[in-house]
């Protein structure tokens, strides 16, 4: 019989096949001229080969330590996603931040551009993308069909992702504008990267129609999912199986410390102002300004680079590898905000720190967004992947596919409030910009719980007390009890309202690395090292929470 690991490699190397555009995303070659059947045939035919998968390590008998935490970590993710695929709710995936219909454009991001050769593996899989649109739509119909329809508000927000990707918004499509880039090939190439630009365009234009015209009327028009969808999908991104009144009580109680702290350093900013008009006075301020994408981008690399250096050695193990982060603007089209991808397996692709900007807007406010570089690079998600891609005791499902929101966003948030700890963030705006990210994660909790699970907003608050949430609700407090960019505030309420449990998972997930942290301080006594804690929490890679809680009790 197979050992464990022998098992999740296997799987790795099989799951990568039949689904090329994930293999891409996660650095494993051999598949970027191809694209993912997102047909229910191919969503069955990838849940199949994980029930296999999951009945072999089930029957596998650990040969040690390293591998009874791998089958805990391989049982928990993978029995969790053949849970979903048998809820149906696999081939609904319609949301706009991360279903099919964004991942399939984004992987064209991460493919490379430096030869002939590469070009001409964007051209195949440029000439596959309407075929694979064809499945997703397929697979919508059937959802649909099946009493799993999208709601209305992810239908429409999608299908103008898809529009301005099509290039039907008024400004060149994605897919023209990566072609453009082509240097140094021969002009038959050209011709056939032009063909499948167009191709792969026209597709997304047909799929905005599909969406408007033949979803549209299928669409449920609430948005919340109700109790039963969102307990599973909890314990998909969380990792635990969460009461979800407790973790809304305790979002209060969480927001109510945060704003407190905030109010006290916006008293040593603007003294006797409010938050909102703290925030206005440091948007003024010319040190906290930046002027244009690119300065923007120089901005945001220069300090990542230095973060890397100055971390390194002295707070956290960081080998060589790991030291390239690259920080790029993303395309338009998607959300606002920040996002992170990890290395290729062989570190070939470097890690890569993306930021979505908001259209038409050239001048940018720094103090907002130190923390957020430090969550999305280092000390947060690139520390954390990549240095579970370059950990070579786990195996291969362990470095590449078993990141969970829970263990990884909250690791990111954990990490933004560390580097207050390590002595960063001393200067008064970059601290206030910090604790409003903390502010707002906490917000989400119980916008996220309140929305979905339609919750009573209790009395004490300050805010529509003894209502309960709902779409514009949760909108009017994330308006006006953070500080968060509008423009922003508008694209996460709709990212809540497609990914159902996802946006707690942050600090609930920070909340279990703090006391995982003090539990190990109380543990070790005098002998605790928070350096030697980090660095082999971090090298245990990634699982759900309740696996995560179980694997830190036993470091000492």
């Amino acid at each position: 019989m197979a050992s464990v690991h022998e098992i999740c490699d296997q799987f790795v190397e099989d799951f990568a096949a039949s689904h090329p555009v994930l293999a891409t995303a996660i650095g494993i070659p051999g598949y970027d001229d191809q694209v993912t059947d997102y047909s229910p045939e191919g969503h069955a035919a990838r849940a199949a080969m994980q029930k296999r998968a999951l009945e072999a390590v089930q029957a596998a008998e650990p040969a040690d330590a390293s591998e009874r935490s791998a089958k805990a970590v391989f049982t928990e993710r993978t029995g969790l996603e053949l849970e979903i695929h048998e809820a149906g709710l696999d081939i609904a995936s319609l949301n706009v931040i991360a279903s099919p219909v964004q991942e399939l454009r984004q992987v064209f991001d991460l493919m490379p551009t430096g030869t002939p050769e590469q070009w001409a593996t964007i051209a195949a899989r440029l000439g596959k993308v309407a075929g694979a649109l064809d499945g997703v739509r397929a697979s919508l119909l059937v959802a649909a069909d099946a009493g799993n329809a999208p709601a209305l508000r992810q239908v429409t927000k999608v299908a103008e992702q898809a529009e301005t990707w099509a290039g039907l918004g008024g400004d060149k499509g994605f897919f023209d504008a990566l072609v453009e880039g082509a240097e140094g090939v021969s002009d038959a190439l050209r011709a056939e990267l032009a063909h499948g630009a167009r191709s792969a365009q026209e597709a997304y234009a047909e799929l905005a129609g599909f969406l408007r015209a033949e979803l549209a009327p299928k669409a449920r028009a609430k948005d919340a999912v109700g109790e039963d969808a969102y307990r599973l999908w909890s314990r998909y991104f969380v990792g635990a199986n969460l009461d979800p009144r407790e973790a809304y009580e305790w979002g209060w109680g969480e927001f109510s410390r945060l704003e407190a702290e905030m109010k006290e350093v916006a008293a040593r900013i603007k003294p006797g102002a409010t938050l909102a008009e703290t925030a206005a006075a440091l948007d003024e301020d010319p040190r906290y300004r930046v002027r244009g994408k690119k300065a923007f981008e120089e901005w945001m690399q220069q300090l990542s680079d230095t973060a890397l250096n100055e971390l390194r050695g002295k707070h956290f193990e960081i080998p060589d590898p790991i030291m390239a982060l690259d920080c790029r603007i993303a395309p338009p089209g998607g959300g606002a905000g920040a996002y992170y991808t990890g290395p290729s397996e062989d570190f070939s692709r470097p890690g890569t720190m993306w930021w979505s900007l908001p259209s038409g807007r050239d001048e940018f406010s720094t103090w907002r967004e130190v923390s957020t570089v430090y969550h999305e690079g280092v000390p947060g998600h690139h520390l954390q992947i990549a240095t579970a891609v370059y950990e070579r005791s786990l195996n291969r499902f362990q470095r590449m596919f078993a990141f969970t929101s829970g263990h990884g966003e909250g690791w990111a948030l954990y990490a933004e409030r560390l580097m207050q700890d390590l002595g960063y963030l001393s200067d008064d705006g970059e601290l206030f910009g910090m604790l409003s990210e903390q502010l707002f994660r906490a917000g989400r909790v119980l916008v996220d719980f309140g929305m979905h699970l339609e919750l009573e907003i209790p009395r004490g608050t300050g805010f529509h007390e003894g209502e309960r949430w709902s779409p514009d609700l949760g909108l009017e407090f994330m308006l006006t009890r953070t500080i968060t960019d509008p423009p922003l505030v508008h694209d996460e309420i709709d990212r809540y309202l497609g990914w159902p449990g996802q946006a707690p998972s942050y600090k609930l997930g920070e909340r279990l690395w703090l006391e995982a942290r003090e539990d190990a301080r109380r543990r070790q006594g005098d002998s605790f090292d928070i350096k030697d804690f980090h660095t082999r929490a971090l090298r245990l890679g990634g699982m759900g929470l309740d696996t995560l809680r179980e694997q830190l009790a036993e470091l000492d």
